[in-house]
């Protein structure tokens, strides 16, 4: 017999089986709770409560650890593509070379979208969010592919998976031309993943962009650092509506428009609008601190703390040296990036923010990098879901794969009215 848990509740004693992680990391399965003692749990915003087995990834937010696959973020940072690191999560295991390049091979192929598809963005305001228009265009790709739509078919899964890595650059990438109002550029064969992006987002016909390696690179990190981050809001909202059998296109495009809550991928343009304000008030870093101690409501330090780190968002350590590399690259001199080193270091020695164990995020230098870049802020969180794409595929497949899936239905506890009889309306004064 395994470990159990007993909770005592009006009398009755019920066992609670314990559910051990690989990492240590321990579960109450409460499945019978309803049925044996006639009470739920009740956790507003689930952060106690775990809603599936998986083995994706794995986040210490006490320790300030994240893995994906049981490898550390920093490693694969350093030694690995998007790409190389999509398939990760896709699989389970890293591919050998030739298997990576077979993936590239047809990731590249599926880049260019169907040409009825280009005429969508036509429909769409100049002004159109680019999240909004991501979210409606993935969403119509179940129209064009319905051949690859059983969630249940592992080779139909993996045809769509290759589409919505392939396709949602080209799609963000057309969205920002759009707005412009410039012509489209298409995928470049010759061209890798990052540099494809960066090229389609870039290039005029009558100004080729000339891709920075360094830039790219910069690029890609951001890409394999936002690659999967647990069962965060944008990924359960992929499996929720995945849970009812919906397509893998109508899940993705569910978590894109989860993503574009400011409370989660905006929280990057957040940064760079704060900054902006801080030298625009002619502030000093620590004098905007000592507002953001006031507790002011208007007034928050952006890109530090997170739901899940009390400690460093290891993701933040890597981006931090990226920034320096890609400004510096560029010969780029960044009134920002000072004043985000300066407000990190007085946020990190003062006793308010320690206590609080509220230390920087991933969003704290990747807003600074991609402004580096030239993507303008609406873009952002864009530029989020691009990276975030193997995640919401990865728990997407996970979860049809699991027998225990069931579709989420979560429970309340109601608080309105109690009983009350009928008044027809001639009665009512």
């Amino acid at each position: 017999m395994g470990e159990f848990a007993e909770l005592t509740f009006r009398g009755r004693t019920i066992r609670l089986p314990v559910v051990e992680g690989t990492e240590g990391d321990t579960g109450l399965d409460i499945s019978v709770l309803r049925k044996e003692l006639g009470a739920i749990t009740l956790d507003p915003g689930y952060a106690n409560t775990g809603s599936c087995r998986s083995a994706i990834t794995y986040i210490d937010g006490e320790q300030g650890i994240l893995r994906y696959r049981g490898y550390d973020i920093a490693e694969l940072a350093e030694h690995t593509s998007f790409l190389e690191v999509a398939l990760l999560l896709l699989r389970g295991e890293l591919p050998t070379r030739d298997e990576l390049d077979a993936f590239t091979a047809s990731v590249k192929e599926y880049m260019v979208v169907h040409e009825d598809l280009r005429h969508f963005f036509n429909a769409f305001p100049k002004d159109a969010h680019p999240m909004a228009v991501a979210g409606a265009v993935i969403g119509s790709l179940s129209t064009f592919y319905p051949e690859s739509m059983d969630p249940k078919n592992i080779d139909e899964s993996k045809e769509s998976c290759r589409r919505l890595l392939a396709k949602l650059p080209t799609i963000i990438a057309w969205s920002y031309k759009h707005s412009l109002g410039r012509p489209m550029t298409y995928p470049h064969h010759s061209l890798g993943y990052v540099e494809n992006f960066l090229h389609m987002l870039f290039s005029t016909p009558f100004r080729e962009y000339v891709v920075d390696p360094v830039v790219a690179r910069a690029l890609e990190l951001i890409f394999v650092l936002h690659a999967d981050h647990e069962q965060n809001c944008s990924a359960s909202t992929v499996r929720v509506v995945g849970s009812s059998q919906a397509n893998m296109f109508a899940s993705i495009s569910a978590g894109v428009w989860a993503l574009w809550g400011p409370l989660h991928g905006g929280a990057n343009q957040a940064l760079i609008e704060m900054l902006e304000h801080v030298r625009n008030a002619g502030l000093t870093p620590q004098q905007f601190v000592d507002q953001v101690k006031t507790r002011t409501a208007s007034i928050r330090l952006m890109g530090f703390g997170h739901r899940v780190y009390k400690n460093y968002d290891p993701r933040a350590k890597v981006l931090k040296k990226a920034a320096f590399e890609v400004l510096d690259k560029l010969g780029v001199h960044s009134e920002l990036l000072d004043i985000a080193v300066k407000l990190e270091e007085a946020a990190l020695k003062d006793e308010y923010f320690i206590q609080r164990k509220l230390y920087p995020n991933v969003d704290f230098y990747s807003g600074i990098i991609l402004q580096a870049i030239g993507i303008p802020l609406t873009m952002f969180t864009a530029i989020f879901a691009i990276g975030r794409m193997p995640g919401w595929l990865a728990q997407f497949n996970e979860m049809h794969r699991d027998p225990d899936t069931r579709i989420a239905r979560p429970r309340q506890v109601y608080v309105g009215q109690a009983r009350r009889d009928f008044v027809p309306i001639a009665q009512r004064g």
